[in-house]
């Protein structure tokens, strides 16, 4: 394979270029040679990794767990990368079983609320904190931050 510009790099990973400076700031990636002029130049093994960071962070593995399981890769530790994904999944069934209580009690309180009538007796509202529509603030998740998407 020749070489790619950082472009065609992310073109074929099907991410951003700023998605790629942002991997070699964090170390995860880097070119395979640089031009005399400074351009990133990039081959097939710096593809597949690429490819492989955006896999794992399809199944939820943060950056610092991606940067792990590289070097278990290198090291060919296929037992600690098992126990690494084992310990994920524990995590994704803990998330699921988390988000599974909020989904009932939210069909609790939508099955509660007539849908009509004084906001002050409003189910929905009360079981937020019954500050009614003006004061209205949710509280964040466990584990998630209140100006998290």
């Amino acid at each position: 394979m020749e070489t790619l510009g950082i472009g065609a790099l992310a073109q074929r990973a099907g991410v951003r270029i700023d998605t790629v400076r942002y991997y070699e700031r964090s170390g995860l990636l880097a070119p395979k040679t640089r031009l005399q002029s400074g351009y990133r130049r990039y081959g097939a093994a710096e593809l597949a990794r690429l490819r492989f960071i955006r896999r794992a962070q399809t199944l939820g593995f943060s950056l610092k767990e991606i940067r792990d399981l590289l070097a278990l890769s290198k090291g060919r530790d296929v037992a600690r990368v098992k126990r690494a994904a084992q310990g994920k999944l524990a995590d994704v069934e803990q998330r699921i079983a988390a988000l599974q209580r909020v989904r009932d009690g939210l069909a609790t309180l939508i099955e509660a609320c007539p849908g009509h009538g004084d906001p002050t007796d409003c189910p929905i509202l009360k079981a937020l904190g019954g500050e009614g529509l003006d004061g209205l603030a949710p509280s964040p998740l466990p584990g998630r931050h209140a100006d998290a998407a």
